[in-house]
């Protein structure tokens, strides 16, 4: 807890003074351009890799970047993606994956979650990610067919649909690569 106390006094001291103005403009306006669906793994920080500001970016962070398809019952994730969605409208929705991610590790290895059944349940969102994997054990593979599968999922909520009508957002998949900080952009258009 001291690092997150003297974090806050450094950031108090060297970074909100430099940035007060932003601060101030954000403390009556809530604009951000994109919502970025990451994975909760402490090494993921989006405004890092992407290098943006403060209110540029709206964070659902979830165990292995899943995404649950709709369902009509709310949920946490389906609520935050709505909003973003509708009443911040976002322009691009993002959902990265990543490099040595511990959810696609246990599902490519077979790991024993039965110590951890809160996690097992969660995991089987991404039952379509694995059967979408041909080579058993390639964690690299599960992660980027993990990416796919989930802007499937997410394109099943009714106000991405919508907006995806409408050509009012996009979808795009990252795989963030850790030792490498590379970013590799599944969805964009591939040369010939």
């Amino acid at each position: 807890m001291q690092d997150l106390t003297e974090g806050v006094t450094r950031f108090q001291r060297d970074v909100f003074p430099a940035k007060a103005d932003l601060f101030a403009a954000l403390a009556t306006r809530h604009t951000p351009h994109t919502l970025f669906i990451g994975c909760s793994d402490a090494r993921v920080v989006p405004e890092l890799i992407t290098g943006t500001e403060p209110g540029d970016l709206f964070v659902v962070r979830t165990a292995g970047n899943l995404v649950p398809a709709y369902a009509p019952e709310a949920d946490g994730i389906a609520a935050s993606i709505e909003y973003a969605v509708t009443a911040l409208g976002v322009e691009d929705i993002v959902v990265c994956g990543h490099s040595a991610c511990g959810a696609m590790t246990a599902l490519a290895e077979n790991h024993d979650l039965s110590g951890a059944p809160a996690v097992a349940t969660w995991l089987r969102h991404a039952n379509a990610s694995v059967a979408r994997t041909s080579a058993a054990g390639d964690v690299s593979a599960l992660v980027r067919q993990n990416v796919l599968a989930q802007l499937a999922n997410l394109a099943t909520h009714p106000s991405v649909a919508n907006a995806l009508a409408r050509g009012k957002t996009t979808l795009h998949g990252w795989v963030f690569d850790i030792p490498t900080g590379r970013v590799q952009d599944l969805t964009a258009p591939q040369a010939a």
